[in-house]
């Protein structure tokens, strides 16, 4: 078709449970249902260490889960590990 154009896919979603304006449950339940999305690698970053937390994710097919390190180097270290290992591995 002239004129079309592909939109990029997204090869990875870091996702907070805690969003402001829609639960990330919600969010990770919605795009693992999809079929257009669901091979998407969803991986959960949040400020919760709840087993109930980590337990309902992976139900949902999360493909992992990391607790929010609360100093921003550390958070900066964690997003540099979570995407050389999903990306580059």
């Amino acid at each position: 078709m002239k004129g079309s154009f592909q939109i990029p896919r997204a090869l990875i979603i870091i996702l907070d449970l805690n969003s402001p304006k829609k639960d990330g449950r919600e969010v990770l339940k919605e795009i693992k249902e999809d079929n257009n999305l669901r091979s998407i690698l969803v991986v959960v970053l949040t400020t919760s260490n709840s087993d109930k937390d980590i337990i309902r994710s992976y139900e949902l097919h999360a493909n992992a889960y990391f607790t929010k390190p609360l100093d921003f180097d550390q958070f900066a270290k964690a997003i540099e590990s979570i995407a050389n290992f999903w990306l580059e591995v």
